[in-house]
């Protein structure tokens, strides 16, 4: 199907860059005729399972890390991988 669009055209008076842009447009174009295109990802992901005791749990962890990063001591250290 691209070979007969690319046949189709006249490309002789084309520089390499007309050339191009016109040969990946044909593509492109067929591309989407064959295959059609999707939706992409969804933006609205449901997290059901995140309930208070799984964001509690991360929030903790979250300021256990940062006084860890700021301390950058040992106790800091086993208290956020305790966590």
């Amino acid at each position: 199907m691209v070979r007969d669009k690319v046949e189709e055209e006249e490309r002789k008076h084309l520089d390499v860059n007309e050339h191009w842009h016109k040969m990946k447009k044909t593509m492109v174009e067929t591309a989407r005729h064959i295959c059609a295109m999707s939706k992409g990802t969804c933006r609205h992901k449901e997290t059901w399972w995140w309930n208070d005791e799984v964001a509690e749990a991360v929030r903790e962890k979250t300021i256990k890390y940062r006084k860890w990063k700021t301390e950058n001591s040992k106790e800091a250290w086993m208290k956020y991988k305790k966590c």
